[in-house]
């Protein structure tokens, strides 16, 4: 049974599988959604409250709103701070696992930019310029390129 590096594997291979027994599966079940990343996304910046998280995120309804921010806390990929006891109000932060996300959501977004012709990625402030991500390596500090024998992991 074919493997490939990033865990994902045809659907004749996989059969009846669990969809959270390869690294992807597991991701995607957390935060696989139409909506949850976008949740995410406008949490990078910052604590939000309820209702500046409606007004950043267009067209996500109430209900759907309150459910992933329930799910991601019980996900412990944010935490709710109440500033209002009566009635109880929160603002809601990631937490440092939360935060992970932020390279996915920037690569997510590049491949966007790239595949889809009514929006724009993010640019360089300095000279407009769509911006890449790259694959770093902390360890070496420097980027990785295409190198022949790289095989890429993913764990």
């Amino acid at each position: 049974m074919a493997v490939d590096t990033v865990g994902l594997m045809s659907e004749q291979e996989s059969g009846a599988r669990d969809p959270a027994s390869s690294p992807l599966g597991a991701a995607l079940v957390r935060v696989g959604d139409r909506w949850t990343l976008l949740v995410v996304q406008a949490l990078l910046a910052g604590p939000r409250r309820f209702n500046e998280l409606l007004e950043q995120i267009p067209g996500i309804a109430p209900n759907i709103l309150s459910e992933r921010l329930k799910r991601l806390e019980r996900d412990a990929l944010l935490v709710s701070r109440p500033y209002i006891e009566r009635p109880l109000r929160a603002a809601y932060q990631l937490t440092a696992e939360g935060q992970e996300l932020a390279g996915a959501l920037r690569l997510l977004a590049q491949w966007g930019a790239r595949h889809a012709v009514a929006t724009e990625g993010p640019v360089h402030v300095a000279c407009g310029t769509l911006l890449e991500a790259k694959w770093y390596c902390p360890t070496c500090d420097r980027l990785v390129e295409d190198e022949p024998e790289m095989e890429t992991h993913f764990l």
